[in-house]
């Protein structure tokens, strides 16, 4: 029976160096060549996983956690934040000096200059400090946000900004998206351009981000070097990132 295997990027797919395991690689192919559709599941934006696309073939993917989603190159759905509420949420976070970054599908730019958090958190993605906009998510359509502040600080957005959800993806980091807008609403959304069932789906994650897919997915893997509630979620978890583990998984579930 074809399965719909979903793949999140960081610490999944990608290992602790942000390199592409060999073992990984050749797992997807033959995967592939026994019948098996791939898609990407990622918190990044569709401009940052363009090479991992290009180089796996993929053209069908869900990225800012459900937010953007497309099936063989084409948009399916897209549901981006509330001007209004990125406002309310601009003019909080700039009264305690925290900067925010907003990404649409196609570039990221932030409401500062420069901020060593941000430089921090950004070259972790391997990626360049964005350009400053301030008013970006005035004239553009905004998937995702991020809010740099440390997880003591946290809370405060939690309580006073209700429509939206924040979940930490890094020390000094947390996303920003529609509320429920996640990688679990982005498999529903997905699997009805698909055609597979819920029950066809499997999702291979990492992080906190990864939370609701492990939940609604047919099974789901967590890779040993995953956050401790995320394994606790998993249907099965595997070897770490930089031990082959997505390759391992792939064997134990007799997908290659």
């Amino acid at each position: 029976m074809s399965k719909l295997l979903l793949l999140d990027i960081d610490g999944t797919l990608l290992d602790s160096h942000k390199k592409l395991p060999a073992s990984a690689k050749e797992a997807l192919q033959q995967a592939r060549l026994n019948g098996h559709d791939l898609a990407i599941a990622t918190g990044r934006g569709p401009f940052m996983i363009t090479n991992v696309l290009k180089e796996l073939d993929i053209d069908t993917y869900i990225t800012f956690n459900g937010q953007y989603i497309a099936h063989k190159g084409e948009a399916i759905h897209k549901q981006a934040i509330d001007a209004d509420i990125l406002n309310d949420i601009f003019e909080f976070a700039d009264q305690r000096d925290h900067p925010l970054v907003f990404m649409n599908e196609n570039k990221m730019v932030s409401s500062i200059d420069f901020h060593p958090d941000i430089d921090e958190s950004i070259k972790t993605l391997k990626m360049a400090h964005p350009e400053v906009d301030k008013e970006f998510y005035l004239n553009n359509d905004v998937y995702q946000a991020l809010v740099f502040c440390e997880e003591e600080e946290e809370q405060q957005y939690h309580d006073t900004f209700k429509q939206v959800d924040f979940v930490r993806w890094h020390r000094v980091s947390c996303d920003i998206t529609p509320k429920g807008g996640t990688k679990a609403s982005g498999i529903k959304h997905l699997i009805k351009a698909t055609g597979h069932s819920i029950e066809e789906t499997i999702a291979f994650g990492d992080g906190l981000n990864d939370l609701q897919m492990m939940d609604i997915a047919g099974y789901s893997v967590a890779m040993e070097n995953g956050h401790e509630e995320t394994k606790k979620r998993a249907s099965y978890v595997t070897d770490h990132v930089d031990n082959d583990g997505l390759a391992k998984a792939f064997k134990h579930l007799k997908l290659i």
